[in-house]
C-alpha cells in the first residue's frame, strides 16, 4: 500500500517536473518570453521615419501575457522624458493585451483619439507600438483596438487600424 502511494507521488512529481520545463521552456522558444531580463521598446524619432531602441528591465512575471502587456505600456508611455519623439496623446494607457497565434490585439483607451499632429504623428505612435510587440518572439502583427471595439481608423481618418499591422506597414 505504501509502494503504490509513493509510486503515484513520484508519478505526480515527475509529470509537474516536465511540464513546467515544458511551459517554460517550450514558451520561451515559441512564445513570447524574452530570454533575459530586459525587452526592447521603441520609438519613432520626430523625423517620423526613424525607430529608435531603448530597453527597460522586465519586471518578475514571464508568461507571455504579462510580457506582451508591459511591452505596450512601455511602448505607449514612450522613452525617458527629453527625447525627442513622437508620442502617443497624454492619458493613453493599454487596457489588455491578448494573443492569438502570431497576432497581439492591443487595446487602448479613448485618449488615443484626442491626437492631433494628423498622418504623421499617427504613423509615428503606430510604428512605434508595431516594432516594439514585433520584437518579441512569436508576434508577427498588432490589431488595434479602442475601447474595446475595433476601429476603421482614428478620427484623423490617416491610418487604417481596420486589419493588423506588421513592420511591413511602413
Amino acid at each position: 500500500m505504501k509502494s503504490t502511494r509513493f509510486v503515484a507521488l513520484l508519478a505526480v512529481f515527475a509529470l509537474a517536473v516536465v511540464a513546467g520545463w515544458f511551459y517554460f521552456f517550450g514558451a520561451q522558444r515559441n512564445g513570447v518570453i524574452p530570454s533575459g531580463d530586459r525587452i526592447t521598446i521603441y520609438y519613432t524619432k520626430t523625423d517620423g521615419k526613424t525607430e529608435e531602441p531603448f530597453t527597460v528591465t522586465l519586471g518578475p512575471a514571464r508568461d507571455p501575457q504579462s510580457v506582451a502587456f508591459y511591452a505596450a505600456t512601455q511602448a505607449i508611455a514612450g522613452p525617458p522624458q527629453g527625447v525627442d519623439a513622437i508620442r502617443f496623446p497624454p492619458g493613453t494607457h493599454v487596457r489588455s493585451v491578448e494573443l492569438d497565434g502570431k497576432t497581439a490585439s492591443v487595446d487602448l483607451s479613448s485618449e488615443v483619439k484626442n491626437g492631433g499632429g494628423g498622418s504623421f504623428d499617427e504613423g509615428g505612435m503606430f510604428k512605434a507600438l508595431v516594432w516594439t510587440m514585433t520584437a518579441l518572439p512569436g508576434i508577427d502583427s498588432v490589431a488595434i483596438r479602442v475601447q474595446g471595439s475595433q476601429v476603421a481608423t482614428l478620427p484623423g481618418g490617416h491610418l487604417e487600424l481596420d486589419e493588423p499591422l506588421a513592420r511591413s506597414s511602413w
